[in-house]
């Protein structure tokens, strides 16, 4: 079994796992995850170092989408598996906070293992990401209703997660509406900041992963940053185990 046939395995959790961190909240909801690449006998619990994306060097417009060279998309979208729309938010982002915040040293590798265990990459329950980066059909957690999950009632009368009752998880890496009104941002450059697009959802993460952890390049701050992702260590190593197949796979 080659390496890309191995990424593009599914297994379905069905686990509904709760964070709480820098006054903000993320549910994850259940979803598929890529399998890693071989098990390892000590994986650990942290991403690898990895090589920054290849920037383009005159980007194609506004957006952090368009920082990645595309032949950087294309090859590395084949050999892991990762839609190029998805890849191309997570290698833009990293390239964008690499400018902007270098101390955090935030690898796409790692906002790709998030992505993946979220949403399969905006693929979760049938949906796909479009031309302007937006999934369709909007993705939606389960009503957190405090039967089997925590108890979380509306905070948005139904405007971002279309529940008036209580609220849900949105978009590709599963924001509930009141943590997105503490990270949102518009990375797409649309003049739009929307959940439910893969670029802003995956920059609003990059922040959020940034603020938790100044050093996300070192094992202990990675652990930091993704533990205040969500608290749960088996949830750290499917991320760490995520990342680290990627980087292998990556040419």
């Amino acid at each position: 079994m080659d390496r890309r046939t191995r990424l593009s395995l599914i297994v379905v959790t069905a686990a509904v796992l709760l964070i709480a961190a820098l006054g903000t909240v993320l549910i994850l909801t259940p979803r598929s995850l890529p399998e890693t690449v071989e098990p390892q006998r000590e994986p650990p619990g942290y991403a690898l170092p990895v090589a920054p994306p290849l920037a383009a060097a005159t980007p194609a417009g506004a957006g952090t989408q368009h920082l990645t060279d595309p032949e950087w998309v294309a090859s590395v979208a084949r050999e892991t598996g990762i839609p190029e729309r998805a890849l191309a938010a997570y290698g833009g982002v990293a390239l964008w906070k690499a400018g902007e915040m270098p101390s955090c040293g935030l690898g796409w590798t790692t906002l790709a293992g998030i992505g993946a265990i979220e949403s399969d990459h905006g693929r979760h329950g049938g949906s796909s990401i479009g031309a302007d980066g937006t999934v369709s059909p909007p993705i939606f957690g389960v009503s957190l209703s405090g039967d089997a999950t925590a108890h979380i009632p509306d905070t948005d009368d139904g405007a971002i997660d279309g529940d008036a009752e209580f609220d849900r998880a949105v978009g590709p890496m599963q924001f509930i509406p009141q943590a997105w009104r503490n990270w949102h941002v518009d990375a797409g450059a649309d003049g739009v900041e929307d959940p439910q697009n893969i670029h802003d959802a995956v920059m609003a993460a990059a922040n959020y992963l940034c603020r938790a952890s100044g050093d996300m390049a070192a094992p202990d701050g990675w652990r930091a940053g993704v533990g205040a992702y969500n608290h749960s260590p088996v949830y750290v190593q499917s991320v760490a185990n995520a990342a680290n197949a990627y980087a292998e796979a990556a040419p």
